[in-house]
């Protein structure tokens, strides 16, 4: 339950990311085309996340300590982007277009993922 939660809360994200930052953009045909790509590219991005950002923070610790955590705004970037090209490579109608869409857009999936994460629980409380 708690993985499904997680994941509508991504996709969520995603569209407000679509909504706010210019070069950011999920081109269905119809509503649920939108809402089936939102929710794929969640998952892809979530995969992503999961797989390549704790390699990276042990690889590149020093780079974050050298830039006091800034380095990880552009792992972001860069991690979004890399959803980019395999929703691209899935024939998603997902596109990021450059580094600072990708920049901006991170940020703002991660702010609007942080704010619902504090509103939605991921389980019920166990009594």
């Amino acid at each position: 339950m708690g993985f499904l939660i997680r994941l509508a809360i991504t996709a969520v994200a995603l569209w407000v990311a679509t909504l706010i930052v210019p070069g950011v953009e999920v081109s269905g045909r119809n509503g649920g085309n939108t809402v089936f790509t939102l929710i794929v590219v969640a998952l892809v991005f979530g995969v992503v996340n999961a797989v390549l950002k704790p390699l990276i923070k042990v690889f590149g610790c020093v780079f974050y300590l050298l830039t006091l955590g800034l380095f990880a705004l552009v792992v972001n970037a860069l991690l979004f982007l890399l959803t980019d090209w395999i929703a691209g490579l899935l024939k998603l109608p997902f596109h990021v277009d450059g580094f600072w869409a990708a920049f901006w857009g991170a940020i703002v999936v991660s702010v609007v993922s942080w704010l619902i994460s504090v509103a939605v629980p991921d389980r019920l409380e166990e009594r």
